[in-house]
């Protein structure tokens, strides 16, 4: 199991054009589309919303409608207003441990809790497309 990132390890500068390069680098070619709840530090302490959003991915399971509407609910991103559908996106346009997964992980499974500079985060990979 990958080690837990705590919010206060993360580097939350803009220099990491490395990890946005090696991405693009690794992904060439590929677009990944995804839902996502958000837990805004506003929103929730760090470990209260791991627990909230891990409640929340075993309600919604693998469901894309039961996610969309939890996005709507809870999320504290603007596109939860559209069940937190972030539309179509290329390797590199978000957050490093965002991007890691949307571009390794199973398609069609709700990941998380993430950790970025953003809060907590469940991704719900809705399609990739580009790969071999």
């Amino acid at each position: 199991s990958t080690p837990a990132i705590r919010r206060s390890n993360l580097e939350t500068q803009h220099n990491a054009i490395w990890d946005t390069v090696s991405s693009m680098y690794n992904n060439w070619g590929k677009k990944a589309t995804a839902s996502h709840i958000l837990f805004r530090p506003s929103q929730f302490p760090e470990e209260e919303a791991k627990v909230k959003l891990l409640e929340i991915k075993e309600e919604v399971g693998n469901d894309p409608e039961k996610f969309a509407a939890a996005a709507k609910e809870w999320s504290g991103c603007p596109s939860s207003k559209n069940g937190g559908d972030l539309g179509e996106f290329g390797p590199g346009m978000m957050v490093k441990n965002f991007d890691d997964i949307c571009f390794n992980d199973e398609v069609g499974v709700v990941h998380g809790p993430v950790s970025t500079q953003f809060g907590e985060h469940l991704i719900l990979i809705t399609e990739r497309t580009g790969e071999d």
